[in-house]
């Protein structure tokens, strides 16, 4: 950062002290992962200032041979990676993907059948704080209540009397896998189309470690940096039938000139989940995930389900007398960051909420295991037992910088 030191020093001080935090912290947050360097440069890179509206062969700007097979390089490789008929790899956000699918296939008005975000799903389903819900009719579906599983029965009902135009299946804070095949039957019977949005599942989907959802859907988006690792951005996947709209629903529909930058990393992210080396990590990432559930168990917390099918767990903390906001508040004072989350049936406010959302991909990235597992679950005991307890904090604080120094994210490079 020698350029950015000089110029400008305070913003490159907020990054060094960015870089230690990531270092000294360990990252349970089940929408975050570390990126490797590869990704980090790419996302960097000159492409950064590169204006390119338009698609490969047919732009509003010059120049941009470069930027043609750039994206053409990303395209084809997240096409093999998911056996995808079509592509679309411009969306700069999960969010924009889902709006850009909405606006593709509805007209404004039009009735949308969604998971519920309180029961797991996401924002941009239709929730009454996004504008997704300004813009169509959503009617929304849930968990049962004794399964705190999807009722796909329940599901089946909303779909018959509801008579939605699309059913977005996908989640992002369930733990269990979505049978793809009920949901595509379902939108079938009501003459609807499918919309999968796999954001935190997308790196276990390419690995085939979890059923894949790209050939039972007309639509799949997702974004890059969860449990993909790469650098941020969506993706919208889509049957050959629906290109022409999809791609006319970013640009110029929703996006100008697309962050080329981000093309580029997600280009090296799509070649590095084709590795052996990325599907064994996806496995791992499934392993830990399963032990920060059993862990949990044995110190006497509630899993919500009873256990997790994917990347992360859902902790109920209503026994312990705690809300998510103090333990969130309490693990993050020392370098255990977590996210405060609703559990099906909460009677408290998402800002507050009775759970915490525990994700397993950083830390596997950072190369630990179950070992590591069960030793991040005796700190995360202790402080939720102990909050109160400033010698508590500063022991377990100091335990949480021995484990990170122990698994550096970014190691020295070598000379």
């Amino acid at each position: 950062m020698y350029e950015l030191s000089i110029h400008d020093p305070e913003v490159a001080d907020v990054i060094r002290q960015e870089e230690a935090r990531i270092e000294t912290t360990l990252d349970l947050i089940a929408a975050e992962n570390h990126a490797p360097r590869a990704i980090l440069e790419a996302q960097g890179s000159i492409f950064s200032t590169k204006a390119a509206e338009g698609y490969p062969g047919r732009r509003f700007h010059a120049g941009c041979r470069y930027a043609d097979e750039l994206e053409a390089l990303a395209i084809s490789r997240v096409q093999r990676l998911f056996g995808a008929e079509h592509a679309n790899v411009q969306p700069h956000s999960g969010v924009s993907a889902n709006l850009a699918v909405y606006f593709a296939t509805l007209d404004v008005g039009d009735r949308i059948l969604a998971m519920q975000l309180s029961h797991g799903g996401h924002l941009s389903h239709g929730d009454s704080a996004s504008i997704t819900s300004r813009c169509f009719h959503f009617s929304h579906y849930g968990v049962d209540p004794a399964t705190e599983r999807i009722d796909y029965d329940q599901v089946r009902d909303l779909a018959r009397s509801f008579k939605p135009r699309m059913i977005v299946a996908g989640a992002s804070s369930y733990p269990r896998l979505i049978d793809y095949e009920k949901m595509a039957a379902i939108a079938r019977e009501a003459s609807a189309v499918l919309l999968v949005d796999m954001a935190h599942i997308a790196g276990l989907v390419a690995a085939g470690v979890i059923p894949d959802p790209v050939a039972r859907a007309d639509f799949v988006t997702f974004t890059t940096y969860k449990t993909l690792g790469g650098g941020r951005g969506g993706v919208i996947l889509c049957r050959r039938e629906h290109a022409a709209k999809i791609n006319q629903a970013i640009f110029p529909g929703a996006q100008g000139t697309p962050s080329l930058n981000l093309l580029a990393a997600k280009a090296v992210c799509f070649k590095l989940a084709m590795k052996p080396e990325f599907t064994a990590l996806q496995r791992k990432t499934l392993e830990t995930a399963a032990a920060f559930a059993l862990e949990f168990e044995k110190r006497g917390y509630r899993i919500v389900t009873g256990g997790t099918d994917n990347h992360l767990v859902l902790v109920d903390l209503t026994s312990k007398n705690l809300t998510g906001e103090v333990a969130e508040k309490a693990l993050e004072s020392v370098g255990i960051i977590v996210n405060r989350n609703v559990i099906p049936g909460d009677t408290r406010k998402a800002d507050v909420a009775s759970g915490i959302r525990i994700g397993s991909p950083a830390i596997t990235s950072r190369g630990m295991g179950i070992v590591e597992v069960v030793q991040i679950v005796d700190l995360i005991d202790r402080i939720l037992v102990n909050h109160h307890q400033p010698s508590v904090l500063k022991q377990v604080s100091r335990e949480v910088t021995g484990l990170c120094r122990q698994f550096p994210v970014y190691p020295p490079a070598l000379d």
